[in-house]
Protein backbone atom coordinates (compact mmCIF):
# COMPACT_ATOMS: atom_id res chain seq x y z
CA UNK A 1 0.00 0.00 0.00
CA UNK A 2 1.47 3.49 -1.45
CA UNK A 3 1.90 6.12 2.12
CA UNK A 4 0.53 9.52 1.40
CA UNK A 5 3.65 10.35 3.28
CA UNK A 6 6.81 10.52 1.35
CA UNK A 7 9.45 11.81 3.64
CA UNK A 8 9.63 11.61 7.46
CA UNK A 9 9.67 15.67 7.97
CA UNK A 10 6.83 16.64 5.25
CA UNK A 11 4.05 18.32 6.69
CA UNK A 12 1.27 16.44 4.93
CA UNK A 13 -1.98 17.94 4.13
CA UNK A 14 -5.33 17.71 3.27
CA UNK A 15 -8.44 18.62 1.76
CA UNK A 16 -9.74 20.05 4.89
CA UNK A 17 -6.66 22.34 5.47
CA UNK A 18 -6.44 23.11 2.14
CA UNK A 19 -10.28 24.46 2.12
CA UNK A 20 -8.81 26.51 5.85
CA UNK A 21 -6.31 28.10 3.69
CA UNK A 22 -9.05 29.31 0.65
CA UNK A 23 -11.19 30.43 3.26
CA UNK A 24 -8.92 32.57 5.31
CA UNK A 25 -6.68 34.12 2.47
CA UNK A 26 -8.78 33.60 -1.69
CA UNK A 27 -12.50 33.16 -0.33
CA UNK A 28 -13.41 33.35 -3.97
CA UNK A 29 -12.62 30.06 -4.24
CA UNK A 30 -12.99 28.20 -0.58
CA UNK A 31 -16.65 26.61 -1.77
CA UNK A 32 -15.26 24.77 -4.44
CA UNK A 33 -14.84 21.12 -4.96
CA UNK A 34 -11.44 19.88 -3.31
CA UNK A 35 -10.30 16.64 -3.79
CA UNK A 36 -6.56 15.18 -3.73
CA UNK A 37 -4.77 14.14 -6.88
CA UNK A 38 -3.56 10.63 -6.05
CA UNK A 39 0.46 10.69 -4.06
CA UNK A 40 1.39 13.74 -5.99
CA UNK A 41 5.08 14.27 -6.36
CA UNK A 42 7.35 14.19 -4.41
CA UNK A 43 8.07 17.68 -3.56
CA UNK A 44 4.43 18.57 -3.55
CA UNK A 45 0.81 17.63 -2.63
CA UNK A 46 -1.46 18.75 -5.21
CA UNK A 47 -5.77 19.09 -4.93
CA UNK A 48 -7.94 19.86 -7.44
CA UNK A 49 -10.08 22.68 -6.97
CA UNK A 50 -13.25 22.31 -9.06
CA UNK A 51 -13.18 21.95 -12.45
CA UNK A 52 -10.66 24.43 -13.63
CA UNK A 53 -7.56 24.64 -10.75
CA UNK A 54 -5.07 23.20 -9.44
CA UNK A 55 -4.30 23.92 -5.45
CA UNK A 56 -0.12 23.02 -4.97
CA UNK A 57 1.43 22.36 -1.15
CA UNK A 58 4.91 21.72 -0.62
CA UNK A 59 5.74 19.06 1.56
CA UNK A 60 8.76 20.52 2.95
CA UNK A 61 10.69 23.88 2.76
CA UNK A 62 12.60 22.93 -0.22
CA UNK A 63 10.26 23.00 -2.01
CA UNK A 64 8.65 26.87 -1.19
CA UNK A 65 11.86 28.56 -4.32
CA UNK A 66 10.51 26.79 -6.70
CA UNK A 67 6.64 28.28 -6.41
CA UNK A 68 8.40 32.21 -6.63
CA UNK A 69 10.80 30.57 -9.61
CA UNK A 70 7.59 29.88 -11.50
CA UNK A 71 5.98 32.49 -10.22
CA UNK A 72 8.57 35.24 -12.02
CA UNK A 73 9.94 32.76 -14.72
CA UNK A 74 7.04 30.57 -16.93
CA UNK A 75 5.02 33.49 -17.58
CA UNK A 76 8.42 34.40 -19.55
CA UNK A 77 8.96 31.10 -20.78
CA UNK A 78 5.27 30.24 -21.90
CA UNK A 79 5.61 32.55 -24.85
CA UNK A 80 8.02 30.84 -25.90
CA UNK A 81 7.75 27.23 -25.73
CA UNK A 82 5.37 25.00 -27.59
CA UNK A 83 3.32 23.29 -25.10
CA UNK A 84 1.25 24.83 -22.02
CA UNK A 85 3.14 25.08 -18.67
CA UNK A 86 1.48 26.14 -15.40
CA UNK A 87 -0.22 29.27 -14.96
CA UNK A 88 0.24 30.33 -11.03
CA UNK A 89 -2.99 32.34 -10.31
CA UNK A 90 -2.06 33.15 -6.70
CA UNK A 91 0.51 32.28 -3.79
CA UNK A 92 -0.59 31.69 -0.37
CA UNK A 93 1.08 32.60 2.66
CA UNK A 94 1.98 30.16 5.73
CA UNK A 95 -0.44 30.67 8.81
CA UNK A 96 -1.25 28.76 11.87
CA UNK A 97 -2.36 25.82 10.03
CA UNK A 98 0.51 25.09 7.47
CA UNK A 99 3.71 26.61 7.57
CA UNK A 100 4.80 26.84 4.04
CA UNK A 101 3.88 29.30 1.07
CA UNK A 102 1.89 27.48 -1.13
CA UNK A 103 -0.53 28.42 -4.85
CA UNK A 104 -3.31 28.41 -7.14
CA UNK A 105 -2.56 27.25 -10.19
CA UNK A 106 -4.93 26.80 -13.31
CA UNK A 107 -5.50 23.51 -14.22
CA UNK A 108 -4.59 21.30 -17.52
CA UNK A 109 -5.75 17.90 -18.08
CA UNK A 110 -3.88 15.17 -19.57
CA UNK A 111 -2.71 11.65 -19.15
CA UNK A 112 0.88 10.58 -18.52
CA UNK A 113 2.99 8.69 -20.78
CA UNK A 114 4.55 5.12 -20.23
CA UNK A 115 6.88 3.28 -22.29
CA UNK A 116 4.71 0.93 -22.54
CA UNK A 117 2.46 3.24 -25.11
CA UNK A 118 2.75 1.49 -28.82
CA UNK A 119 3.48 4.61 -30.52
CA UNK A 120 6.03 7.19 -29.44
CA UNK A 121 7.02 8.79 -32.39
CA UNK A 122 4.65 11.93 -32.21
CA UNK A 123 5.66 12.10 -28.67
CA UNK A 124 9.56 11.88 -29.21
CA UNK A 125 8.98 14.43 -31.96
CA UNK A 126 7.16 16.57 -29.24
CA UNK A 127 9.83 16.27 -26.27
CA UNK A 128 12.58 17.14 -28.75
CA UNK A 129 10.92 19.92 -29.71
CA UNK A 130 10.12 20.93 -27.00
CA UNK A 131 13.91 20.36 -24.91
CA UNK A 132 15.34 22.49 -28.34
CA UNK A 133 12.82 25.04 -27.77
CA UNK A 134 13.50 25.56 -24.09
CA UNK A 135 17.70 25.52 -24.86
CA UNK A 136 17.34 28.13 -27.11
CA UNK A 137 15.12 30.65 -24.95
CA UNK A 138 17.56 33.64 -23.44
CA UNK A 139 19.20 32.94 -20.38
CA UNK A 140 20.09 35.88 -18.91
CA UNK A 141 19.06 36.23 -15.10
CA UNK A 142 18.32 32.52 -15.42
CA UNK A 143 19.31 30.53 -12.08
CA UNK A 144 21.43 27.69 -12.43
CA UNK A 145 19.15 24.28 -12.50
CA UNK A 146 19.04 21.62 -9.99
CA UNK A 147 20.91 18.97 -12.26
CA UNK A 148 22.02 21.05 -14.99
CA UNK A 149 26.04 21.31 -12.72
CA UNK A 150 29.07 18.64 -13.03
CA UNK A 151 27.72 15.21 -12.28
CA UNK A 152 30.78 15.01 -10.21
CA UNK A 153 29.00 17.26 -7.67
CA UNK A 154 26.69 13.85 -7.50
CA UNK A 155 29.61 11.17 -7.06
CA UNK A 156 29.75 10.53 -3.36
CA UNK A 157 25.39 10.01 -3.32
CA UNK A 158 25.60 8.00 -6.56
CA UNK A 159 28.41 5.45 -4.84
CA UNK A 160 26.54 5.42 -2.10
CA UNK A 161 23.16 4.83 -3.03
CA UNK A 162 24.09 1.98 -5.63
CA UNK A 163 25.07 0.13 -2.93
CA UNK A 164 22.11 0.55 -0.91
CA UNK A 165 20.31 -0.54 -4.09
CA UNK A 166 22.36 -3.59 -4.71
CA UNK A 167 19.81 -6.27 -5.26
CA UNK A 168 16.89 -3.79 -6.56
CA UNK A 169 19.57 -2.72 -9.45
CA UNK A 170 22.83 -4.32 -10.96
CA UNK A 171 24.71 -1.82 -9.07
CA UNK A 172 27.90 -2.99 -10.49
CA UNK A 173 26.57 -1.89 -14.20
CA UNK A 174 25.75 1.55 -12.21
CA UNK A 175 28.76 2.50 -11.27
CA UNK A 176 30.17 1.28 -14.62
CA UNK A 177 28.06 3.56 -16.16
CA UNK A 178 28.54 6.25 -14.05
CA UNK A 179 32.27 6.00 -14.39
CA UNK A 180 31.81 6.10 -18.26
CA UNK A 181 29.91 9.50 -17.92
CA UNK A 182 32.43 11.00 -15.59
CA UNK A 183 35.17 10.33 -17.70
CA UNK A 184 33.65 12.11 -20.81
CA UNK A 185 33.61 16.22 -21.72
CA UNK A 186 31.67 18.45 -19.44
CA UNK A 187 29.64 20.48 -21.33
CA UNK A 188 31.50 23.03 -23.23
CA UNK A 189 29.25 26.07 -24.08
CA UNK A 190 27.11 28.51 -22.56
CA UNK A 191 24.54 27.86 -20.19
CA UNK A 192 21.29 27.20 -21.81
CA UNK A 193 17.76 26.14 -20.08
CA UNK A 194 16.99 22.90 -19.19
CA UNK A 195 13.58 21.90 -17.43
CA UNK A 196 16.14 18.83 -15.25
CA UNK A 197 12.64 17.07 -14.29
CA UNK A 198 11.13 15.27 -17.52
CA UNK A 199 9.18 12.17 -15.70
CA UNK A 200 6.58 10.59 -16.72
CA UNK A 201 4.62 12.12 -13.92
CA UNK A 202 5.63 16.11 -14.99
CA UNK A 203 3.94 15.46 -19.03
CA UNK A 204 0.92 15.74 -19.85
CA UNK A 205 -0.29 13.95 -23.60
CA UNK A 206 -3.35 14.05 -25.32
CA UNK A 207 -4.07 11.82 -28.03
CA UNK A 208 -0.87 10.64 -28.00
CA UNK A 209 1.08 14.45 -28.11
CA UNK A 210 2.55 16.43 -25.65
CA UNK A 211 0.16 18.76 -24.60
CA UNK A 212 1.75 20.36 -21.36
CA UNK A 213 5.22 20.13 -19.00
CA UNK A 214 4.35 20.90 -15.53
CA UNK A 215 6.56 21.35 -12.33
CA UNK A 216 9.25 23.66 -13.53
CA UNK A 217 10.89 23.19 -9.77
CA UNK A 218 14.15 22.09 -10.80
CA UNK A 219 14.60 24.03 -14.02
CA UNK A 220 17.73 26.38 -14.36
CA UNK A 221 20.67 27.55 -17.02
CA UNK A 222 23.99 25.67 -17.23
CA UNK A 223 24.29 21.67 -18.77
CA UNK A 224 21.40 20.51 -20.62
CA UNK A 225 21.69 17.00 -21.00
CA UNK A 226 19.76 15.81 -18.25
CA UNK A 227 16.41 16.56 -20.17
CA UNK A 228 17.65 13.30 -22.84
CA UNK A 229 16.77 11.30 -19.87
CA UNK A 230 13.39 11.31 -21.18
CA UNK A 231 14.26 9.02 -23.82
CA UNK A 232 14.13 6.14 -21.04
CA UNK A 233 11.84 7.15 -18.91
CA UNK A 234 8.85 8.17 -21.09
CA UNK A 235 9.54 6.54 -24.66
CA UNK A 236 8.96 3.27 -25.81
CA UNK A 237 12.32 1.77 -27.20
CA UNK A 238 11.33 2.25 -30.76
CA UNK A 239 11.34 6.02 -30.62
CA UNK A 240 13.98 6.50 -28.67
CA UNK A 241 16.37 6.94 -31.72
CA UNK A 242 13.58 9.20 -33.41
CA UNK A 243 14.06 11.73 -30.16
CA UNK A 244 17.64 11.79 -30.08
CA UNK A 245 18.35 12.46 -33.72
CA UNK A 246 15.73 15.18 -33.27
CA UNK A 247 17.02 16.47 -29.80
CA UNK A 248 20.42 17.01 -30.96
CA UNK A 249 23.63 17.52 -28.81
CA UNK A 250 26.56 15.34 -29.22
CA UNK A 251 27.53 11.64 -28.27
CA UNK A 252 29.33 13.05 -24.99
CA UNK A 253 26.06 15.10 -23.62
CA UNK A 254 24.22 11.54 -24.55
CA UNK A 255 26.88 9.83 -21.83
CA UNK A 256 25.98 12.34 -19.24
CA UNK A 257 22.32 11.90 -19.93
CA UNK A 258 23.03 8.00 -18.97
CA UNK A 259 25.22 8.99 -15.99
CA UNK A 260 22.21 11.59 -14.90
CA UNK A 261 19.86 8.82 -15.55
CA UNK A 262 22.16 6.73 -12.75
CA UNK A 263 21.53 9.18 -10.08
CA UNK A 264 17.74 7.44 -9.86
CA UNK A 265 19.54 4.69 -8.18
CA UNK A 266 18.54 6.96 -5.02
CA UNK A 267 14.85 7.04 -5.66
CA UNK A 268 14.90 3.32 -6.18
CA UNK A 269 15.82 2.70 -2.67
CA UNK A 270 14.19 5.61 -0.71
CA UNK A 271 10.74 5.35 -2.54
CA UNK A 272 10.87 1.79 -2.42
CA UNK A 273 8.11 1.21 0.54
CA UNK A 274 6.47 5.08 0.43
CA UNK A 275 6.45 5.27 -3.45
CA UNK A 276 6.70 1.90 -5.08
CA UNK A 277 5.66 3.04 -8.67
CA UNK A 278 8.94 5.96 -8.29
CA UNK A 279 11.09 3.32 -7.66
CA UNK A 280 9.96 1.08 -10.44
CA UNK A 281 10.58 3.44 -12.41
CA UNK A 282 14.10 4.64 -11.54
CA UNK A 283 14.18 0.53 -11.98
CA UNK A 284 13.29 0.21 -15.12
CA UNK A 285 14.97 2.98 -16.65
CA UNK A 286 18.15 1.76 -15.11
CA UNK A 287 17.84 -1.69 -16.55
CA UNK A 288 16.78 -0.42 -19.90
CA UNK A 289 20.41 1.67 -20.10
CA UNK A 290 22.15 -1.09 -18.60
CA UNK A 291 20.83 -3.52 -21.39
CA UNK A 292 21.69 -0.83 -23.92
CA UNK A 293 25.35 -1.79 -23.44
Amino acid sequence: MTSLRLHDDEFLADAALVRSLLTAQLPQWAELPVTRIGLSGTMNQLFRLGDDLLVRLPRRDNAIEQLYFERDWLPRLAQHLPVRVPEQLALGQPDDGYPYQWAVYRYVDGDHPSVDDADGDALAEDLAAFVVTLRGVDPTGARGGYRTGPLADRDDYVREWAGKSDGLVDATAVLRIWDEALAVPAWQGDPVWAHSDLLPGNLLIRDGRLAAVIDFGAAGAGDPSYDLTVAWNSLPTRSRRRFRDAAGLDDAAWARARGWAMTWVGGVAYYRESNPTMSSLGQRAIAEIIAEG
